[in-house]
């Protein structure tokens, strides 16, 4: 199984690169390679984190789970397709409510302000998270492991979903507005998570989202623009070139004094 969610996931990512490549949103953009090589790098580095400091707690709860059969699904004897159905669609549950609470939160926006301030989004950018935030994330994320029951089959079915989702809403591809209409009544979508890394502060706290986009419309957070050609990606807080570096992102948590903004503007409301 960890073999096709590499394999799906590789693939979706490598067909979104090619058209990113002649269908994009934006056009003209230089030092793509640059662009993917760095964000590349900071997979890397968030894995040796994970293996280094992370991975033997999370075998440990997985494997009391399985052992010990806690947790919510593991009360009821459900036919095991609708049981994992209904996990992927909770878990997905707790993944909007953790990515809405990294933006209300100052200290974890810290972190997850690295994954916004890239100028320039494609596929590379669904990977693009601090160490730090990959840290707090899956601490946390063990104590949902355990109230629900899930097991490491569970994760894996769920990021063998999410890993082409998140390729597919943050890259470049500039998708058919009435085609993205329809799938946006499903999943998360690139005109929805276009504004969601807009530089305008109320449309970076928009669409939380990470597989399915009806949590938004239900918590009031669904959020589109017209003219997504417009919109100008980054933080106005974080503008020179030298924090897209690799070393410039992992120092992006902690440092103090960046140059403040947020910008309102009514006609981006709709």
């Amino acid at each position: 199984m960890e073999i096709y969610r590499y394999a799906i996931a590789g693939g979706v990512f490598f067909i979104l690169l090619i058209l990113e490549t002649f269908f994009p949103l934006f056009k003209g953009w230089k030092n793509r390679a640059r662009h993917i090589g760095r964000n590349f790098s900071i997979v890397v580095v968030n894995n040796l984190v994970f293996f280094a400091l992370l991975s033997f707690a999370t075998a440990f709860i997985f494997r009391a789970v399985e052992q010990n059969q806690f947790g919510i699904f593991n009360f009821s004897s459900l036919p095991v397709v609708l049981r994992i159905a209904l996990i992927v669609i909770v878990f997905d549950l707790w993944m909007y409510f953790w990515h809405r609470w990294v933006h209300t939160s100052a200290f974890l926006w810290r972190f997850h302000r690295m994954h916004h301030s890239d100028p320039n989004m494609d596929a590379s950018t669904a990977l693009r998270f601090h160490p730090g935030e990959i840290v707090f994330s899956t601490i946390l994320r063990w104590g949902v492991f355990l109230i629900l029951g899930m097991t490491a089959y569970d994760l894996l079915i769920y990021e063998t979903i999410m890993l082409p989702v998140i390729f597919f809403h943050h890259s470049n591809f500039f998708l058919p507005e009435k085609l993205d209409k329809i799938l946006r009544q499903f999943i998360v979508t690139p005109w929805m998570h276009w504004v969601h890394h807009s530089h305008i502060f109320e449309e970076t706290n928009s669409n939380y989202g990470t597989i399915f986009s009806w949590w938004d419309r239900l918590f009031s957070s669904f959020r589109l623009r017209r003219d997504p050609e417009k919109i100008r990606y980054g933080l106005d807080e974080i503008k020179l070139h030298y924090w897209q570096s690799v070393i410039g992102m992992l120092k992006t948590p902690f440092v103090n004094r960046f140059e403040q903004k947020q910008v309102s503007n009514d006609e981006y409301k709709y």
